[in-house]
């Protein structure tokens, strides 16, 4: 996986190099600080991941974001900025993170574990039926790949997995079905929530120290219980 780095003030470059180098198998392809050479350059070249400063020369950040967002072969854009404001923006069109200045180790780390595994799980080249799980429908068993499933839910003695636009069951308990799941990708947060964690998109603190996770492309919270608040912020890097 490779990545580019928008960002016109040399100290905050510096210390995002350091991260990428130090936590992560990311190989840094270029640097830009200004907005129109980025644009010439995703033209011609393959990106993977683009970590974007929203205050930068001739185009901001936002611009260059709203115009990849329109290629066939998306890269991964992570916003990096001491704006606040733009953070509803960003995630409308789909950015996988929105990092605040000064940077934090614990949530720099974080998301590049994300990031790695989300590209792991988006690039298998040979997805095999080890990676897909049978589900139940109205009576029909429908052939379901791992990565679209958002997060699982307890019903009785049944799991209902939920995905982006339905939900199904798998006639397990939810503890028999978090042993059949991939650790590196799937969490039992809470007794009765098994969530994807390439799906997380925000960690919200919520009461007795405990969070509330907002995922892409579902409305619903899932929460964590503070049994597994460690080992989730361990996972985290939180």
């Amino acid at each position: 996986m490779n990545c580019i780095i928008v960002e016109d003030e040399f100290l905050a470059r510096e210390e995002l190099k350091y991260f990428i180098k130090n936590f992560s198998n990311i190989d840094i392809a270029a640097e830009f600080e200004d907005g129109i050479d980025v644009l010439k350059f995703v033209q011609d070249n393959k990106v993977d991941v683009i970590f974007l400063d929203i205050n930068i020369r001739s185009v901001d950040g936002v611009v260059i974001a709203k115009n990849i967002s329109k290629f066939s072969e998306k890269p991964y854009i992570v916003f990096i900025t001491a704006y606040k404001e733009h953070a509803v923006e960003a995630f409308e069109i789909e950015a996988f993170d929105y990092i605040l200045k000064p940077y934090e180790e614990s949530r720099i780390k974080s998301m590049l574990k994300k990031l790695e595994i989300a590209y792991n799980s988006q690039n298998e080249k040979a997805p095999s039926i080890l990676n897909r799980i049978n589900l139940f429908k109205n009576d029909k068993i429908i052939v379901t790949n791992l990565d679209d499933i958002c997060y699982c839910e307890a019903r009785d003695r049944e799991t209902c997995v939920l995905t982006k636009n339905d939900e199904y069951f798998v006639k397990m308990t939810i503890s028999e079905f978090y042993d059949s799941l991939p650790k590196d990708i799937f969490f039992r947060c809470h007794r009765s929530y098994i969530v994807n964690l390439t799906k997380i998109k925000e960690i919200i603190p919520w009461f007795n120290n405990t969070y509330n996770l907002r995922l892409k492309d579902i409305s619903e919270e899932i929460p964590v219980s503070r049994g597994n608040i460690k080992a989730f912020k361990q996972i985290m890097n939180i």
